[in-house]
């Protein structure tokens, strides 16, 4: 069974964010839960989200413990939460920063890589320069570095979720990501 954690602040769209993974993961076949974590939290406060995939039956309906896979919207929640909680020897990590992964102290027992989703959801106008929504830009680096899901099935889930969005632009800051982002 693989489990991923997502990392994001209340508005950032985490939760969306996982359950479009979940569903592209689930239209190429697999079983998959996507649950998020909510607690009093307010807008900008740190939250997460959890997904399970499987190729048969997922029966656990626990929190996750020890993901594989995790991904940070925010690169503040760095120093804020501890986003290495948990994730196993080896785990990948996927911040969205400018940064270089070896500047982001998270240590060396994990494969971190880092992408500016921000700059990338700004040019294709999600959000604006001051509040960028990188969920679905940085789903389509997850896509590349992980080889989870194909960004086919990225794109349809996206399109799904966002049926209001005529000019397609999730979608395409996703592909353009996807098609920027190293691989793992």
């Amino acid at each position: 069974m693989i489990e991923i954690r997502f990392h994001g602040r209340g508005g950032q769209g985490a939760a969306v964010a996982s359950s479009i993974i979940a569903d592209a993961i689930f239209s190429e076949g697999r079983d998959v839960q996507s649950f998020p974590m909510f607690g009093v939290e307010r807008r900008g406060a740190p939250v997460a989200a959890f997904i399970r995939v499987d190729d048969k039956p997922i029966r656990v309906r626990c929190e996750l413990e020890d993901p594989q896979y995790v991904m940070v919207l925010d690169p503040t929640l760095v120093e804020a939460v501890d986003v290495t909680a948990g994730v196993q020897a080896d785990g990948v990590i996927v911040v969205n920063s400018p940064l270089e992964a070896g500047e982001l102290g998270l240590g060396e027992d994990f494969r971190v890589y880092t992408f500016d989703g921000t700059t990338l959801s700004v040019e294709h106008g999600l959000g604006t320069r001051t509040a960028p929504i990188v969920n679905t830009t940085m789903l389509g680096v997850f896509a590349k570095i992980t080889g989870l899901l194909g960004i086919d099935a990225l794109e349809a889930s996206v399109k799904k979720y966002f049926p209001r969005d005529r000019d397609g632009k999730n979608a395409k800051a996703a592909r353009a990501a996807y098609e920027a982002a190293g691989s793992g």
